[in-house]
């Protein structure tokens, strides 16, 4: 809990970062609030590989750090740094490639106005976001988790901030709707890696692990983050690609369904950000103790982050089934002046909230022991299983139900469920078997053998 918590709370603040965001939309109108999910959704899955990428740096200098080497841990985040710098015109050459997508969900005019502003705009954090992915891990790698803590609540809090005054036009900035909602965002999302770049740099840093001197790059350790980091960040990509694939789709099934499951996966930020913390922190505790050649210990921490996150999460699902009036009506500023039934509006995101008390311990399942694999490097399996069930169950049945059979937001939301719980069994299954005690992530077995080698010779 020393190295999670303070993730947990890191994972909260974005979690309230993007509640405030939607919320204040919502307040707004209604076109701004059902244009925000889907656009920034679709956002994020064009830019997540890139900062999965950027941020498996965090499994090396966890792994590093274990074995001990201080200026390894530098050079593993100066490839994550070059990385992401040469990610940037990447992310902004995609922006022509989301805007193609969002014009196929077939959203209104209205809507698809703004939901493609918004994605213009938000196109301009994804530089910063993978940037802040790699200069992060080299803090929560060795577990300084407090660190990454304090610079998002920091950075986090300022985009709060702007946003409402952006939105809304308060404290003499202009009003700008949407727009100030995605402005905001940008400037948030670069005031994260400049906060860790002066850490980082800084004297002390600079003086224990040479982080000026070894920022160079490196062939051989980019390549093998590479072949260990890419199958992460095609399994984020894949993953989030397969559940924006959900929401647009949701979105044909009427304004009720589209504004009931924009709330209830809005009030799903509570259970879902948090797990994503606890995943990191099994990451790092996993990659430090097979760093130290322990795995004995790495397997028990992983089954204790689950059990944790287990007990959160079945917490939350029983507020969400006791108190399901509170969490909507968080929303019924933006829910009364829909042009839609309220009462009807209210029984649809009360049923979602049911089903989303029911998915949670499996949703932290999946996202608790896949950290905890990847943390091993076990990425590829992590990549080949969540993107074969995400794509091959979630996405060609949502194809099934809402475009050929024309069925219901509850047949649709029960199908998101059912694949759910397929992940959390399968990472379940897998991080069981024990087979990630095997990866050889450091490339250390060859220098071993030639110790022994060198050991048995002397004796002879």
């Amino acid at each position: 809990m020393t190295i999670a918590w303070p993730l947990i709370i890191n994972s909260g603040t974005f979690a309230v970062l993007n509640f405030c965001d939607r919320l204040f939309l919502s307040w707004y109108g209604e076109a701004e609030f059902r244009a925000s999910l889907p656009a920034g959704i679709l956002f994020f899955t064009l830019v997540c590989g890139f900062m999965a990428l950027a941020g498996f740096t965090n499994t090396f200098v966890a792994q590093m750090w274990g074995a001990g080497d201080k200026e390894g841990c530098a050079r593993a985040t100066a490839q994550g740094i070059i990385f992401s710098l040469l990610s940037i015109p990447l992310i902004m050459a995609l922006t022509p490639v989301g805007i193609w997508f969002l014009r196929l969900s077939g959203h209104g005019a209205e809507v698809l106005a703004l939901e493609e502003e918004y994605l213009r705009i938000l196109m301009w954090c994804g530089g910063g976001m993978a940037l802040s992915s790699a200069l992060s891990s080299f803090f929560s790698g060795r577990g300084k988790t407090f660190v990454i803590m304090t610079c998002n609540i920091a950075a986090n809090g300022l985009n709060i901030v702007l946003n409402y005054a952006l939105v809304f036009g308060k404290w003499g900035f202009p009003e700008m709707g949407i727009a100030g909602a995605g402005w905001a965002t940008v400037i948030g999302s670069w005031v994260s890696p400049l906060i860790f770049a002066l850490l980082y740099f800084g004297p002390a840093i600079n003086r224990e692990f040479k982080t000026w001197k070894n920022l160079a790059f490196n062939w051989s350790l980019f390549k093998r983050m590479i072949r260990f980091g890419l199958p992460s960040g095609v399994h984020w990509f894949l993953d989030v690609a397969a559940f924006t694939v959900f929401v647009l789709l949701v979105g044909k099934l009427g304004p009720i369904a589209h504004i009931a499951s924009n709330i209830a996966l809005s009030i799903n930020l509570i259970a879902f950000m948090p797990m994503i913390g606890m995943g990191m922190a099994a990451a790092i505790l996993v990659g430090q103790y097979l760093g130290r050649e322990q795995p004995e210990h790495a397997e028990k921490v992983g089954w204790l982050a689950l059990k944790i996150g287990a007990a959160y999460v079945a917490l939350i699902g029983v507020t969400f089934l006791l108190f399901p009036g509170f969490y909507a009506n968080v929303f019924e500023g933006d829910a009364a002046s829909a042009s839609v039934p309220f009462d009807e509006l209210m029984k649809t995101t009360r049923i979602l909230l049911a089903m989303l008390a029911v998915w949670g311990v499996a949703d932290a399942s999946a996202l608790i022991l896949s950290g905890a694999l990847k943390g091993a490097g076990d990425t590829h399996f992590v990549m080949y299983f969540q993107s074969a069930v995400a794509w091959g169950f979630l996405v060609a049945g949502q194809i099934i139900i809402i475009e050929v059979l024309e069925l219901n937001i509850y047949v649709s939301w029960l199908w998101t469920l059912f694949y759910v719980l397929i992940l959390g069994v399968g990472f379940f299954l897998r991080f069981r078997s024990g087979r990630w005690k095997k990866i050889d992530l450091l490339d250390r077995r060859p220098r071993v053998a030639a110790e022994t080698d060198e050991s048995l010779a002397s004796r002879y």
